[in-house]
């Protein structure tokens, strides 16, 4: 008899920045995705738990931004009804192959047209992602760095401006890409150019973590 397969748990969740998911919360995050968007009873009934349990711990999942609610109608008739369904951070805690299917896609690139071509499709992105963010970059470099990590913070990578003697730095504590990241040099190279060009003055990394480091950390100036 073949065992049942255990359906795929989120991976890194917490709930405000404490602890990773566990438990009924993590059960319920998994049952919201697999149906979409189901009601406070529905959940409560498939974890048979009581149906205010089950609203507590959607309220958890609400203030933490894993899930979100709606009012709908049941095939588009009948009584309106509050539903659940995931957010883009709650979506973002499943297992995903985005970081394989990057490098072949690079891979693929770089055998076509050769290693410099690589370089330009990350640059070409780069720019991309300077012209939405060099508006709201600004200031002085104090106000600049900080605003630059807080939005690369809500990009996964856990970054941080901190000032020490009074130099600046720029520290990421987790590479979104990391897989990409040790295979090709050129995705690091081009985000150092992204920042300098973003804070306006010369920026050099201290440390990588798609070296084996525990931060990337960036000299400010």
């Amino acid at each position: 008899m073949t065992a049942p397969v255990s359906p795929p748990q989120p991976q890194g969740a917490t709930l405000q920045g404490t602890s990773p998911l566990q438990g009924t919360k993590a059960r319920l995050l998994e049952l919201v995705k697999r149906h979409g968007a189901p009601t406070a009873q529905a959940l409560a009934q498939e974890l048979e738990i009581s149906l205010p349990a089950a609203r507590k711990h959607l309220c958890d999942l609400q203030e933490a931004g894993l899930v979100s609610a709606r009012t709908e109608k049941p095939g588009g008739r009948g009584r309106p009804q509050h539903v659940y369904v995931l957010s883009d951070r709650g979506e973002s805690t499943f297992p995903k192959s985005y970081a394989s299917l990057c490098s072949d896609v690079l891979r693929h690139i770089e055998e076509l047209f050769g290693e410099g071509a690589v370089l330009q499709v990350l640059n070409a992105r780069q720019a991309e992602m300077y012209s939405r963010l060099a508006s709201g970059i600004q200031g002085e470099l104090p106000q600049r760095v900080q605003t630059l990590a807080l939005k690369l913070r809500e990009a996964g990578y856990a970054a941080e401006a901190i000032e020490e003697d009074g130099v600046w730095y720029l520290v990421e504590r987790n590479c979104p890409a990391l897989k990409v990241a040790r295979e090709y040099a050129q995705m690091c190279e081009s985000e150092l150019k992204l920042y300098s060009d973003l804070l306006g003055v010369p920026v050099v990394r201290e440390s990588r973590i798609a070296c084996g480091a525990a931060e990337c950390r960036y000299r400010l100036g």
